[in-house]
């Protein structure tokens, strides 16, 4: 049963993953916008050329036309052999690739800092802005009587007239009465209703920062665990302790980035009585290897064929990479030993 991972080599592990993965990501990416690139272009420059073409440039056109489909075949197994080139490249360097790499982990540099965001409620930090006050009300004004019109009747429209004025200004008046007289009590209940709202968001701004703060407790408690455990596996280390040799190992191995074909689990085992070290490292089976030696396009049948690898050069690429992975294995657990 292949042994588990300590929490500091799984850590290692997970980065140089994610490394990978984003690393893959972006070259098909890439790629992907390279092809569509290409296929709008030529798109484009054949609805042009079909736009512009008389019908005695339509024979011309479809052999250019023809000639560039080959054009693009070729160039397409072009890419494919550049591409099936570079993923041998990859597969054959895996042990030279590590020769140029310090596989010593320093393992303070695994040591954490505390990091809290900041307060995410920072609208509850301020007072609320005190209310505008209720103004006074206008004293109403009486309206000038308008003089009567026509010749008929006027001294009886103009008392009427001016019983209207009079009456529409006593109503004016008491409901400028009424509106002051209500004033002191509508000025204190909008007091009243600010105090409230302000007291709310006292009492939530608390529970917020309760809230906050347990949270930053809890990081740095995290951070505290996590430092603690560096610690003992440090002090282990110094002092040859089994898990702490084999965690110490499980990071150096967790930190080897093999390439995207090639997936490499290790498992290690020491003995402190022998300080010797057992380690087992598993690699993909020979299927699961490229098994082609190029490509080229037959125009007769207007495809790209794979020529094969030959039984003797699979086995042979196959037989390289397990000695290679387990040298490269083997010389960055003794080069990542410091201490002997």
């Amino acid at each position: 049963m292949a042994q588990r991972r300590g929490f500091f080599a799984e850590m290692q592990h997970q980065a140089r993953l994610a490394e990978k993965r984003q690393a893959a990501a972006v070259r098909e990416y890439n790629a992907a916008v390279r092809r569509t690139e290409q296929a709008q272009k030529a798109a484009q420059r054949a609805t042009l050329a079909a736009q512009k073409a008389s019908e005695a440039d339509r024979r011309r056109l479809e052999k250019e036309a023809a000639a560039a489909h080959v054009e693009a075949m070729q160039a397409e197994v072009e890419q494919l052999n550049g591409q099936l080139a570079a993923q041998y490249e990859r597969i054959d360097s895996l042990l030279s690739a590590t020769l140029s790499v310090d596989d010593y982990v320093d393992l303070e540099t695994l040591r954490k800092v505390v990091t809290h965001p900041p307060f995410d409620r920072p609208d509850l930090m301020h007072p609320l802005p005190a209310p505008v006050p209720i103004p006074e009300p206008a004293l109403p004004v009486k309206q000038p009587v308008q003089p009567p019109k026509g010749l008929l009747g006027r001294k009886q429209k103009h008392a009427e007239a001016e019983a209207a004025v009079e009456a529409q200004y006593a109503a004016d008046y008491w409901a400028w009465h009424a509106a002051t007289q209500e004033l002191p009590g509508r000025r204190e209940a909008q007091a009243a209703d600010h105090t409230a709202a302000e007291q709310r968001r006292l009492e939530q701004l608390e529970n917020e920062k309760a809230r906050y703060d347990a949270e930053c407790a809890a990081r740095e408690e995290a951070v505290r665990e996590q430092n603690a455990d560096l610690d003992r596996l440090i002090t282990g280390l110094g002092y040859g302790t089994e898990d702490a040799v084999q965690e110490y190992v499980g990071i150096v191995l967790a930190n080897s980035v093999y390439p995207e074909e090639v997936e490499v689990r290790h498992s290690a085992q020491f003995e402190p009585s022998t300080a010797e070290l057992s380690m087992r490292v598993l690699i993909p089976g020979p299927g699961e290897f490229p098994a082609v030696k190029g490509y080229r396009y037959v125009k007769a049948s207007d495809e790209i064929v794979e020529t094969p690898l030959s039984q003797k050069e699979a086995k042979e690429r196959y037989a390289d990479v397990a000695h290679n992975v387990a040298l490269r294995s083997l010389h960055e657990v003794f080069e990542a030993d410091r201490r002997g």
